[in-house]
């Protein structure tokens, strides 16, 4: 028996879930293997990494097609400028859409609350009427302190932030648009936040 099937026999459900999808993709792959570097249609989306949004369904997306960059929020985080700047600068792209959605879990905590839960465990905490809580409280890390989780309380003031920022950040070009928009999750729908589309628009 090879190191490798015995790995795979001594994972859990879900990861062999995972690699077994991948030899089927494997399968059917063919011609993708000859898709160019670059995002055939010069765009790159900034978005939330909440399971419930799909930006290959709701922007009609093909592999090859865009940069997708996602994180906690779709915030315009030091690292998605970092992207954004590799996307535009080296890959190409041309316009930016910002796309943040309804009903995120941003919304249902603050810096200080998960600083604090974290400073005091480090399994997954709860959420009932009285707020955030540990299940258990030992092995914590005061770490949190330094990192900035970008919550948020109201949901088009954050898609206009974030697009001011890229628009306004020094390593951005003033050429390209940059659209803010946020996601439905009840229709499915891209809302237009007129505010930040108007506030990222392009200047020759």
């Amino acid at each position: 028996m090879s190191n490798q099937t015995l790995i795979q026999k001594e994972t859990s459900t879900i990861h062999r879930e995972v690699i077994e999808a991948n030899q089927k993709y494997v399968s059917e792959f063919g011609k993708k293997s000859e898709l160019a570097l670059p995002p055939a249609r010069s765009f790159t989306i900034l978005t939330c990494m909440d399971a419930r949004l799909d930006p290959a369904k709701y922007a009609g997306l093909a592999e090859g097609d865009a940069h997708v960059i996602r994180n906690a929020g779709g915030r315009a985080s030091d690292d998605a400028i970092r992207s954004l700047v590799i996307s535009y600068k080296l890959l190409g792209t041309k316009e930016f859409f910002v796309i943040h959605h309804s009903d995120c879990g941003m919304q249902l905590f603050t810096d200080p609350i998960i600083r604090n839960l974290l400073s005091k465990s480090l399994k997954t905490a709860t959420i009932d009427a009285n707020g955030w809580r540990n299940l258990e409280e030992s092995g914590g890390s005061d770490e949190a302190k330094y990192v900035p989780f970008l919550t948020f309380d109201n949901l088009e003031k954050s898609v206009i932030d974030d697009v001011k920022r890229i628009r306004n950040h020094p390593l951005i070009p003033k050429d390209i648009p940059v659209y803010g928009y946020y996601y439905d999750v009840k229709t499915g729908k891209l809302v237009e936040v007129e505010e930040a589309t108007k506030a990222g628009r392009a200047i020759s």
